[in-house]
């Protein structure tokens, strides 16, 4: 079984090449091998095996497409910070049940003064309170404070490594 341990030890093996392999993958997972070895300067082979090392090590995930939002109708979005009523395995429970809300793609539980942070999208302001009837139904939900978001400023959920002339 993985332990944190290996997980930092794992990040630590990381070099230059597979740190840029993965920024620019999580900007464009469509560009082809051949391409991406030029624009790094290494042979497509090796490219290949790094690429499926990381796949292997579960550090590359999978690929997929990034939609836009609004263009499939979901132009509304929400912020939902959310206090839960304390109790063995809640953190579990209410995250399962969050997680369930149609609509919700982010679900965090934090430390503070909320247990959760939800993120959620819908077509419109009815939908957006459909879901928050939902947590108001609920047995594990003490409290929620909810904000609509009016603009998205930046959303992007990659997660870039910045990449140093040394090996790390």
């Amino acid at each position: 079984m993985e332990n944190e341990h290996d997980d930092k030890k794992r990040r630590s093996l990381l070099d230059k090449v597979d740190k840029l392999i993965l920024n620019e993958l999580q900007h464009d997972d469509r560009i082809s091998s051949s391409d991406l070895a030029k624009k790094l300067g290494i042979a497509k082979s090796t490219l290949t095996y790094r690429i499926k090392r990381l796949e292997d090590e579960k550090i590359i995930l999978g690929y997929r497409a990034i939609v836009d939002p609004s263009k499939l109708g979901k132009d509304e979005q929400m912020i939902v910070r959310i206090r839960a009523k304390f109790g063995s395995g809640y953190h579990e429970k209410v995250g399962k049940m969050l997680s369930n809300i149609p609509g919700v793609y982010a679900v965090y539980f934090v430390f503070g003064e909320n247990d959760f942070v939800i993120l959620a999208r819908a077509e419109n302001r009815e939908e957006l309170f459909e879901k928050m009837q939902i947590l108001f139904n609920s047995d594990f939900v003490e409290r929620t404070t909810t904000e609509v978001v009016t603009k998205v400023i930046k959303e992007d959920f990659g997660t870039y490594l910045q990449v140093n002339n040394g090996t790390k």
